[in-house]
């Protein structure tokens, strides 16, 4: 079923540089379990490539790849002329981007072990500045419908999410790994009057934990709840109750989990602006999500939909398929 309402939407969050890096082996084999008070450790990679990443850039950059032109918000430092060009040849509007040149724009740093386990660290630079940034302007000159809230610094989160609600925007609350900083008041004054709450499995039981709240209370905080659960697809719950599942589109192969949760953002928020309704976006993000863990980096996935559209229409039928080719305005491809 479509909904007949177009969105434009604006997500603010990180913009960095990601440094990748492979592990051969398993961090597990490394940890000793009595020991993890004081671990010290240093584990030989045998890959490194340097890609551009921020989740809000990432999120955008899908966006556009499917056909939409997201505003993004976020700070940068004095190195963002190329990434800037990127994004812009790619259909970000990125005219509400803040630049600051006295630092670097952020950076992701991550090893990946052959499990796809993780340990990362990340620089701020000039993301500590987005607390600085206001929507308001930007909604004086685009009618704004949704305000994604995604990982950035702390501060700014919270300023956002008090500007949508001061001024009536609706926004999505999407915390990701910032909830690690949060302690239990800010996490609650992040989520609450969210049309939208993005999280993982593993999130949304931090998210209990920090804010004291059970998932049932979570709900009465926030209008829809989309969370993914890895291989087992991703569930979606509106708070009158009801319930959607959708599974995964399969992999062909296991590259880099690094970006799958912003890439399956990505195309369930471009499926929305699209009109599509809350299950047929979730598998249009499932598919960009797939898409990204088979590729190395958070932008250089390719969207072939000589190839994709038969990876939707094995994964959802050939109805679902239809549909989302048709809310893209993507001709079917001749079989």
């Amino acid at each position: 079923m479509l909904v007949e309402v177009p969105v434009t939407v604006v997500v603010a969050g990180s913009i960095a540089t990601d440094h990748l890096m492979h592990y051969p082996g398993r961090f597990t084999d490394s940890l000793l379990p009595d020991q993890l008070h004081r671990v010290s450790l240093s584990f030989l990679v045998d890959d490194l490539v340097v890609r551009r990443g921020g989740c809000a850039a990432n999120i955008t950059f899908g966006m556009g790849l499917l056909g939409t032109v997201p505003v993004l918000l976020g700070t940068v430092g004095a190195d963002f002329a190329d990434y800037e060009a990127w994004l812009r040849r790619h259909g970000v509007d990125c005219d509400w981007v803040g630049t600051y040149t006295d630092v670097q724009t952020a950076r992701f740093v991550c090893t990946t072990d052959d499990d796809m386990n993780q340990i990362a660290t990340f620089y701020a630079g000039a993301m500590a500045r987005s607390r600085e940034l206001e929507i308001g302007p930007i909604a004086a000159a685009h009618p704004v419908d949704l305000v994604v809230i995604s990982a950035d610094d702390p501060e700014g989160m919270l300023r956002h999410a008090r500007e949508c609600r001061e001024r009536g925007f609706p926004f999505a609350a999407d915390p990701s790994q910032q909830l690690a900083r949060m302690d239990g008041e800010q996490a609650a004054t992040l989520i609450t009057g969210a049309a939208l709450l993005f999280s993982n499995d593993y999130e949304l039981g931090l998210l209990t934990a920090r804010t004291g709240w059970s998932v049932e209370e979570i709900m009465t905080h926030v209008e829809c709840r989309v969370t993914t659960h890895g291989k087992d697809g991703v569930r979606i719950v509106h708070r009158d109750g009801t319930s959607i599942t959708v599974g995964v589109v399969p992999e062909i192969v296991k590259v880099d989990p690094t970006g799958v949760g912003d890439g399956f953002r990505a195309g369930f928020l471009a499926g929305r602006e699209r009109g599509l309704d809350l299950e047929r976006s979730a598998q249009l993000g499932s598919l960009i999500a797939t898409l990204v863990l088979e590729t190395v980096g958070t932008q250089e996935w390719i969207l072939d939909w000589d190839l994709s559209y038969p990876r939707l229409e094995a994964a959802y039928g050939t109805p679902a398929a239809t549909e989302i080719m048709a809310a893209l305005g993507v001709l079917v491809p001749s079989a």
